[in-house]
């Protein structure tokens, strides 16, 4: 099976890819297979699964003793990926996060993705919300992350004793954020980071969504100015919902150019603003695409229909 970054490199043409989100528990399958049957006219090069760690909730027992208890409400992304790569014979890259998921079972995901022959990840610090209140099992960051896969790349258990069996190392990408990460002091602070993270690594990076392409065109411009050559793959995603338009903004920081807000503020319904989105996108995927972009990198939730037309309009 290719690598993530061998489809980037070998491709004669802008690289096509999308992510899925597991079924919640209690749903079959079914429900992947019919977003990706709908995109695979378009020849995608990989399929990332996303990982959403469990929660820690409280329970009122009898008594009235509070306990905080995990819960998981998703199947793993390493039998997503199992069973996509099986199926479509297509790169699967499962997603790795830090919260929520210790750093044993970090290893034992490795463990059972090398087994299974999946060897592309994307490497990401997670939702930092309902974390536990003892940080120890986990790690803090993407980097702290990075650092235990590369271990296990040369044959390392968190112990310190060796693994025997890892033939195939792990490739994987990264997170950027070409309007600066939330929690960043400043964009100098962010591109660091991200400079780090291919220093230590990283095949490729992977942005944030963004609606204004002078963004990603700018901050690919400093990294290059910073020696960075790996590509740097622009993450997309069309607006959907009305309430998109404040949303969006306030969960991922990603700004609304004026051009497309006063769009969105003359729709009446989420039709009109899904009509809005799709064309906003496909101009701006236009726009990348002519600007020479490895691969373009569509985030689905709630979107798949949208990006099915972007995709036969692009395509």
């Amino acid at each position: 099976m290719k690598r993530v970054i061998e489809h980037i490199n070998e491709s004669k043409h802008t690289a096509f890819s999308f992510e899925v989100l597991p079924p919640l528990k209690g749903n079959n399958i079914g429900r992947i297979h019919a977003i990706i049957d709908k995109l695979l006219d378009f020849d995608p090069k990989y399929i990332n699964i996303t990982s959403h760690h469990s929660e820690w909730v409280d329970r009122v027992e009898d008594g009235g003793l509070i306990r905080r208890v995990n819960i998981r409400r998703r199947p793993g992304s390493v039998a997503i990926a199992s069973a996509i790569q099986s199926r479509y014979g297509i790169t699967a890259v499962p997603h790795i996060i830090c919260k929520g998921f210790t750093k044993d079972e970090t290893e034992y995901a490795l463990i059972d993705l090398n087994f299974l022959g999946i060897h592309d990840l994307l490497l990401l610090r997670g939702d930092d919300k309902n974390s536990p209140s003892d940080p120890s099992p986990y790690h803090s960051h993407a980097t702290d992350l990075q650092q235990q896969v590369n271990s296990f790349n040369h044959g390392l258990a968190l112990d310190g004793t060796a693994f025997e069996g890892i033939d195939t190392p792990f490739s994987y990408g990264m997170a950027c954020y070409p309007e600066k990460h939330e929690e960043a002091p400043n964009m100098e602070s962010d591109i660091f980071y991200a400079r780090e993270k291919v220093r230590q690594g990283a095949d490729y990076l992977v942005t944030q969504m963004f609606f204004d392409n002078a963004r990603y065109y700018e901050f690919v411009s400093r990294m290059r100015a910073e020696g960075v050559e790996a590509p740097i793959i622009p993450g997309v995603k069309p607006i959907v919902l009305l309430n998109q338009l404040t949303v969006l903004p306030k969960i991922f920081r990603s700004e609304i150019p004026e051009a497309l807000a006063a769009e969105l503020r003359k729709c009446k319904t989420d039709d009109d603003a899904k009509e809005v989105g799709v064309e906003w996108c496909i101009e701006q995927c236009r726009d990348l695409i002519a600007h020479g972009v490895p691969s373009l990198h569509f985030y689905t939730l709630m979107a798949t229909e949208s990006v099915r037309r972007i995709a036969k309009t692009i395509y």
